[in-house]
């Protein structure tokens, strides 16, 4: 073979060699990726879980918007004292709902926006009141937090 010829087969394998490394990924991410997949927005705790947060003494994550994320906070949940699902019309997944949480002595102990259906809240035992806010539509629910994987609440809105 002359060395022009070498050099166009050694590129056609090439090209070929990483189409098929891209087909294998787009498979491997279809059909669930992997444990050490850090697609998630903003991950950098890997196994699919959303960004940990902090406002003041209180952490907290959410998301769940892709099959890793919520496999990981569905997962995670039973460790975080406070969890919340936020759902619309026919069980379809919310994000951008607006998250109010308030002590039982009246104090604010944090205010944020959820990334996704899912949120995890680390907080201290005690009574709180949550306030959930989709569109121009507020729901509350008392919630009394007694340790990991206790408190749970479900918000739903039949608004789009």
């Amino acid at each position: 073979m002359t060395s022009r010829t070498t050099g166009k087969l050694a590129t056609a394998v090439l090209v070929a060699a990483m189409s098929a490394g891209m087909a294998g990924g787009a498979w491997a991410q279809a059909s669930g990726g992997t444990a050490t997949d850090m697609s998630s927005a903003g991950n950098t705790n890997g196994g699919g879980l959303p960004q940990i947060q902090q406002q003041g003494d209180v952490s907290y994550t959410s998301g769940g918007v892709g099959l890793d994320e919520s496999r990981a906070l569905l997962r995670e949940q039973a460790q975080w004292p406070l969890s919340l699902r936020f759902t619309g019309p026919t069980a379809d997944y919310l994000s951008g709902v607006h998250v109010r949480i308030v002590g039982g002595k009246g104090g604010e102990v944090l205010s944020t926006e959820s990334m996704g259906p899912y949120m995890l809240v680390k907080l201290p035992p005690g009574s709180y009141t949550v306030y959930a806010k989709y569109k121009d539509q507020e729901k509350k629910q008392a919630v009394t937090v007694a340790g990991p994987g206790k408190a749970k609440a479900a918000f739903h809105w039949n608004i789009q």
